[in-house]
């Protein structure tokens, strides 16, 4: 009984963010002092929270909340190692957010009501790890779509936050309506919403080697949703277009809701796990993504952009990692770019004194390819040797070995760096180091991860013949995106680089080809077009009144 009433302590973690959203309702404007002061004792009070609930969780292991609803789907609570992670790294960036966005906003006259939004936005994202009922998932998941678009257009006036909001509300309306119908079809399936007997059904039926249909479209459609939610290729124009709402708002969409796309991966891994379809998807829409993002993202000029472009490739490397099955990696993955993300932008400001403060040029001498070449193969090399004598095997273990290559050979550019000056013995050793320091930290994080996650995911299977084959093409992928980065420099003065430049920086124009498709320009209000229309109209003024004085 007590362990029933457990889980619902984690409740009061959204629950207090519940309480200041309501609370800026009464005062939204300038300076709001109750609501600030609130907003700071929520995000203080959900820290404390989550580590009350790590205690019960190390002390009892999995913990559910009973049923509030009809028919075996309705609102639970669920405690595990996954929920505590997110839910931890959520409370601890909701503080760190809430803490930014008291100076950011100071003065505006809408503060109150932005810091309710915010808290509101926070409470659902809780809410959503927090689920132990694909009911309360659901529901969980359609609020932070809701919520977060109350932010983005939290400067209504503003028409580019608009057409990105708008976009972003129509894609996510459709990775709903996927979720859904990956909802009632395991409920048709098993007669149940509760999450843990949902994945006992699968794993039952996984030994038994008879995989419904159901399960197969069901996993199909979580991955649709998912790849919806975080913005993938070719629908993640939004996402580098949303550079006009507030700092903070960039923050916690960045570091916090585009998870949740992989984090739904990885809560229903037994069910995706299960299907042959939804991992290949995963895999081959997931690792492109990543590569065309990371491409693009070399080529911005806006720090804001380039970031957007970061988080649009970290995504699909995220969900590349789930279709190969290793989860415990895409959990590392994630939270790891979450705290990465979030300093990213609230930093962004001061990035420009960073560049002015570079003093030091770049030395480095000409590459020819065949360096390129060596200090890729060094770097591959002394991963392959920490891989054996750490202890991975190669054939059950290869999707983590594909993965942590892929993580490793990005440190190959150190060694080309020692190579392109004549062998330099202390620049290798230097690089030697590096990645021997990296290697060491995935294989040991990725352990831990594995320890805590425990039976809450699958087991990482061998490789059939169809991952295997998309894994190979993806790693070749970034191996030939390392080597042409490197040799960039020496490319840079020619025209078909320089054109091809202007191409990958308007990011293959999928994002026009997808505005083109959905009439983007026609989501805008009247008064939009409007202020849209304006500069254009004063530049033809201007050209016109020009003409008419040279005339």
């Amino acid at each position: 009984m007590i362990e029933n009433l457990l889980p619902l302590i984690a409740l009061l973690s959204p629950l207090v963010f519940v309480a200041t959203a309501v609370a800026s309702w009464f005062q939204p404007g300038c300076r709001p002092n109750q609501v600030t002061l609130l907003s700071g004792v929520a995000s203080v009070a959900s820290l404390l929270i989550a580590g009350f609930c790590g205690i019960f969780v190390a002390k009892h292991g999995l913990l559910e909340s009973g049923l509030w609803g009809i028919g075996g789907i309705g609102f639970s609570i669920r405690l595990d190692a996954l929920s505590l992670l997110m839910l931890g790294m959520i409370a601890l960036l909701g503080f760190i957010i809430i803490k930014f966005s008291k100076n950011y906003l100071d003065g505006d006259s809408r503060q109150g009501a932005f810091m309710g939004k915010l808290a509101a936005t926070i409470a659902s994202v809780q809410l959503l790890v927090l689920s132990g009922n694909i009911g309360l998932l659901f529901i969980a998941w359609v609020l932070t779509s809701i919520s977060l678009h109350r932010l983005l257009i939290f400067y209504p006036e503003r028409p580019g936050a608009q057409i990105a909001a708008k976009k972003k509300f129509i894609l996510a309306r459709l990775g709903d309506a996927s979720l859904l119908v990956a909802i009632l079809l395991l409920y048709n399936e098993f007669g149940t919403g509760n999450l843990e007997q949902v994945f006992l059904g699968v794993q039952a039926a996984v030994s038994s080697g008879d995989v419904p249909h159901t399960v197969e479209l069901a996993a199909l459609f979580l991955a649709v949703a998912a790849i919806l939610k975080s913005a993938q290729f070719p629908t993640h124009g939004w996402l580098i277009e949303v550079m006009e709402t507030p700092t903070p708002v960039s923050a916690l969409l960045h570091a916090g809701l585009l998870n949740a796309g992989p984090f739904l991966i990885i809560r229903m891994a037994f069910v995706v796990d299960a299907g042959t379809i939804a991992p290949l998807l995963l895999m081959g829409l997931g690792g492109f993504t990543a590569l065309f993002a990371s491409v693009a993202y070399l080529t911005q000029p806006s720090i804001k952009t380039a970031l957007g472009y970061s988080s649009v490739g970290h995504m699909g490397f995220s969900l590349m990692v789930c279709g190969m099955g290793v989860y415990p990696a895409a959990l590392l993955h994630l939270v790891a770019h979450s705290f990465y993300k979030a300093h990213a932008f609230l930093s962004s400001g001061s990035q420009i004194d960073l560049v002015r403060a570079a003093k030091v040029a770049d030395q480095t001498s000409p590459l020819s390819p065949l360096k390129v070449v060596s200090g890729i193969v060094l770097a591959l090399l002394l991963y392959a040797g920490f891989a054996f004598v750490w202890g991975i095997d190669p054939q059950n273990d290869l999707a983590l070995v594909l993965i942590g290559a892929v993580i490793v050979m990005g440190l190959a550019r150190l060694f080309t760096a020692a190579i392109a000056r004549a062998w330099d013995t202390r620049l290798l050793a230097q690089a030697f180091l590096m990645a021997l320091t990296v290697t060491t930290a995935f294989f040991a994080l990725e352990s831990a991860t594995h320890y805590l996650l425990g039976t809450q995911v699958p087991e990482t299977a061998v490789l059939g013949y169809g991952k295997l084959l998309v894994a190979g093409l993806v790693l070749l992928g970034f191996a030939l995106v390392v080597f042409v980065q490197m040799i960039a420099p020496q490319l840079s003065n020619k025209p078909s680089y320089q054109a091809m430049a202007v191409h990958v920086r308007n990011g293959f124009y999928a994002n026009a080809w997808f505005d083109r498709m959905i009439h983007a320009l026609h989501l805008l209000s009247p008064q939009s077009r409007q202020v849209l229309a304006a500069p254009a109209t004063a530049n033809a003024q201007s050209v016109t009144a020009d003409k008419k004085n040279n005339n």
